[in-house]
């Protein structure tokens, strides 16, 4: 099953904007490159735990040593990428 990359990338930025509280935000505002850390979006390391959260409860993806892998975090579309190939094995 071929997943659809673009959905991903939106209920991504849904669930990262419900979990880091960020309702001044869209799903528009958010650009799939733009830098998550460091950015305008000023993430922290405690927000990094929620998008952790974010990924094992919404994507069921096993995130054990992900906390070694920071280029996972660099933008909504390593994030996505990340998702499709965990579930792909």
């Amino acid at each position: 099953m071929t997943e659809d990359i673009d959905q991903i990338k939106r209920e991504l930025k849904e669930n990262i904007i419900s979990a880091l509280g960020l309702e001044d935000l869209s799903v528009d505002d958010i650009g799939d490159d733009d830098p998550l850390f460091g950015g305008e979006l000023e993430l922290d390391s405690l927000d990094a735990v929620e998008i952790v959260v974010v990924l094992q409860r919404k994507f069921g993806v096993n995130t054990k040593g992900l906390e070694t892998r920071k280029e996972v975090f660099t933008s909504i579309n390593t994030l996505a990428q990340f998702i499709i190939e965990s579930r792909n094995g």
